[in-house]
């Protein structure tokens, strides 16, 4: 068993050192709750809502944002994931790292961008496969559009995912609502894995979000859910619990 904690977050806009202070209040909330890991939205770091201003911000994975984001874990035993734009070489990427401070960070890529304005600031990458080790799980990543994609999800699965960690920023509407309350208890279920889904809040730049952040176990039911404002979420990961369900429903070995 694990502890997750996830930071449903308004970002303070392209302040990098605004929105790093507010992750590291966060992990010290994980700490304090038991936690060993902390999710936090796409783009959480640079915002998802600053446009050009963003690839000012891009750095590479050995840069100083993502230093910080493992010190940060080193001081409070919390790993974390957190959203930045990756910069690589000419590129840049809509990228999620996860670091526990000792090691060098995973970093994943995202291979989906959505619409114009994404397609306009980053380059995509192919669908990978990023699985790490946490605490004994195999945990893996895909960011926002990419988890509406069933195979992307499957490919992790079928890998050896236990839980998938998607950062998100889903706009306000009905999609965004369908999607965190059914589509992602769905994606869970028809691969028996945990998926936490953490999305911003709030207004930045030209968008409003969702909210409506949700940790779901193997089941499709909601470990912890979050509504339309700031919100800290904390559930018990405890994959034996779900035995029942993974011998009932199983797709992974009957594909």
């Amino acid at each position: 068993m694990i502890r997750l904690s996830a930071l449903q977050m308004q970002t303070a806009g392209a302040d990098t050192t605004a929105n790093l202070a507010r992750i590291e209040a966060a992990a010290h909330e994980a700490a304090r709750a038991g936690a060993t890991l902390l999710v936090t939205p796409e783009l959480g770091i640079t915002s998802y809502g600053g446009g050009e201003k963003i690839l000012a911000l891009a750095e590479p994975a050995d840069g100083a944002l993502v230093t910080r984001l493992a010190e940060i874990a080193r001081e409070t035993g919390v790993a974390l994931v957190a959203g930045f734009a990756e910069k690589a070489g000419d590129a840049v990427y809509n990228s999620a790292v996860y670091t526990d401070g000792s090691g060098k960070p995973s970093v994943y890529r995202k291979s989906h961008l959505y619409g114009d304005y994404e397609r306009n600031l980053f380059t995509p990458e192919k669908p990978s496969t990023c699985l790490f080790s946490h605490r004994g799980m195999t945990l893996g990543m895909l960011i926002c559009y990419d988890v509406e994609f069933p195979e992307n999800v499957r490919r992790l699965a079928k890998a050896g995912a236990e839980m998938i960690l998607v950062p998100t920023a889903t706009p306000k509407g009905a999609s965004g609502t369908f999607i965190a309350e059914k589509m992602i208890p769905v994606r869970a279920f028809e691969n028996q894995v945990f998926i936490a889904y953490i999305n911003n809040i709030g207004r930045d730049g030209d968008f409003d979000y969702a909210g409506r952040s949700v940790i779901v176990a193997p089941d499709g039911t909601a470990l912890a859910t979050a509504g339309l404002a700031e919100e800290f979420l904390t559930a018990g990961i405890e994959p034996g619990l779900y035995a029942r369900s993974r011998s009932e429903n199983t797709y992974l070995k009957d594909l």
